[in-house]
């Protein structure tokens, strides 16, 4: 049922929040005492204190995650168990779903309708996913010499470190969590300290599934002193990570500096659509580039923010562009009416703002380019599109994390591939065309995990996503995802 905007404000007024960590099973002050105002990005009222914890009680959660791992009651419980109790998890996130989405779209700033309808859903969804495939992941037994027989096995590695961004709070922890559980891991978390809640409620919510305690712990705080530790500890077997690239070369250092654990790395991106006169429909490829940049408020690791159009097209292409920009206005994250919400933070508005200030004076805005106050708050942008901009310009080869676009047009088929393979990225990609060959031939030379065709942004249970170049390595979602979190193991048995 769609809530009203009325009804979603007081729902909001009665959910509680609570910023301490869950470790072992149950909630713990930070040995610190220091805590971390966390406000509403989209009208600056106070939500809660987010608790800052130290080494300490990272310490405390990958000894309580090494114990359950060790005790074997996850580990080595059998996947039937653990199968039941992530579907008992889905359950219990479908249940309370709206608080799910109440706490991402109050703690950083998207729509309410979007994190009750997609990401909270998806979320629960993807946990059954993984908790229904470890039972339909097969071993191996390889061609031995007679008299021996050899078994290989995929294995859990351990203690699993996960560190997640704040743009999908609930859904990129969930990526990284459901296959780790599902292969038998046990997992430390440290979340955003800009949107914690939905991944602390996610905490309690599986030791009420039955998952034992132990098995996921939630250690909140700055980057700079909970993700250093995990990423330096030495009983940390594997950290995945989404986030920045210079954060995910930082965590490569601290690999190399410590144990050198394995590490699945989700970073940076700065994905290009590509729209040839041949398209089908050019409204349509619009309304879909609309979305691939401005969706999320642009806050998109893959958002298709670089745009190149064929000359023949580019400004009947432009036109339209520009006119299915207006469905993504911005508004109060609560309002269902709202095309998008506020951005994480007003000092993040300010840095979106200065480079479309700079975009201004370089080039032309040829849509947007406005910052309306809401609510009393200055985290809000209005979807702005560049044009006439030079080729090295940040607007291409940068990551703003904001509902900015740059529009280029371009003469060939070489010309397009060589641009949009153009930046040290290689996360996404997207083209447009009525030809199946230029289909194949273009997107087998676009450098990039995914390539959509015809759409944008592609992606689903049952295909892995993930980046080349310096977007990272590793893969999120589909089994292909259990790799990250398991490795191979040869049992020899000599018989004969």
């Amino acid at each position: 049922m769609t809530r009203t905007l009325a009804e979603w404000q007081a729902a909001a007024a009665a959910l509680e929040f609570d910023g301490r960590p869950v470790i072992d099973g149950v909630r713990v002050a930070a040995s610190t005492g220091e805590t971390i105002t966390k406000t509403n990005p989209a009208t600056g009222a106070a939500l809660s204190e987010i608790h800052a914890c130290s080494d300490v009680e990272v310490d405390a959660a990958v000894a309580s995650a090494r114990a359950a791992y060790e005790s074997g009651a996850w580990s080595r419980a059998g996947a039937g168990f653990r199968r039941e109790r992530l579907l008992e998890l889905a359950r219990l996130i479908e249940a309370r779903a709206d608080e799910f989405a109440l706490y991402d779209s109050l703690d950083m700033g998207k729509p309410v309708r979007e994190s009750a309808s997609i990401d909270a859903p998806g979320s629960a969804a993807l946990y059954r996913f993984y908790g229904e495939a470890i039972e339909k992941q097969e071993d191996l037994i390889p061609v031995t010499p007679p008299g021996s027989t050899a078994l290989v096995t995929r294995e859990a590695l351990g203690v699993v470190a996960v560190i997640v961004a704040w743009n999908y709070p609930l859904e990129i922890a969930t990526w990284k969590l459901a296959p780790a559980l599902a292969a038998g891991n046990s997992v430390v978390v440290k979340p955003p300290v800009e949107a914690s809640h939905s991944t602390l409620l996610l905490a309690e919510l599986a030791i009420e599934a039955g998952i034992p305690a132990g098995v996921l712990n939630v250690v909140t705080g700055r980057g700079s002193t909970v993700g250093r530790a995990l990423g330096r500890h030495e009983d940390v077997d594997m950290l995945a990570f989404t986030g920045s690239t210079e954060v995910a070369k930082q965590l490569q250092q601290y690999a190399g500096q410590s144990n050198m654990k394995r590490l699945a790395l989700e970073a940076g991106g700065k994905s290009s659509n590509l729209i040839f006169a041949d398209c089908d429909d050019l409204r349509a490829a619009a309304e879909k580039a609309a979305f691939g940049s401005f969706y999320n408020q642009g806050e998109v690791c893959s958002a298709n923010s670089r745009i190149f159009v064929e000359r023949e097209v580019y400004e009947e292409f432009l036109a339209l562009y520009a006119e299915a920009a207006l469905a993504y206005a911005p508004g109060d994250p609560l309002d269902p009416a709202s095309g998008i919400g506020s951005l994480v933070s007003e000092r993040h508005a300010d840095e979106v703002w200065a480079t479309i200030e700079r975009a201004r004076t370089d080039g032309r805005i040829a849509a947007g380019g406005t910052r309306p106050e809401i609510n009393g708050s200055r985290a809000f942008i209005e979807p702005t599109i560049v044009t006439d901009v030079p080729a090295d310009h940040e607007v291409h080869t940068r990551e703003i994390f904001g509902p900015v676009a740059v529009v280029t047009p371009f003469d060939s088929e070489d010309e397009a591939i060589a641009r949009a393979n153009e930046t040290p990225f290689g996360l996404a990609a997207s083209l447009w065309t009525g030809s199946l060959s230029r289909a194949h031939r273009v997107s087998q030379r676009l450098v990039a995990g995914t390539v959509s065709v015809n759409t944008v942004d592609a992606l689903g249970f049952t295909t892995p996503f993930g980046g080349f170049k310096q977007s990272g390595f590793g893969r999120d979602l589909s089994v292909h995802a259990l790799e990250n979190y398991t490795d191979y193991k040869t049992t020899w048995l000599q018989w004969g």
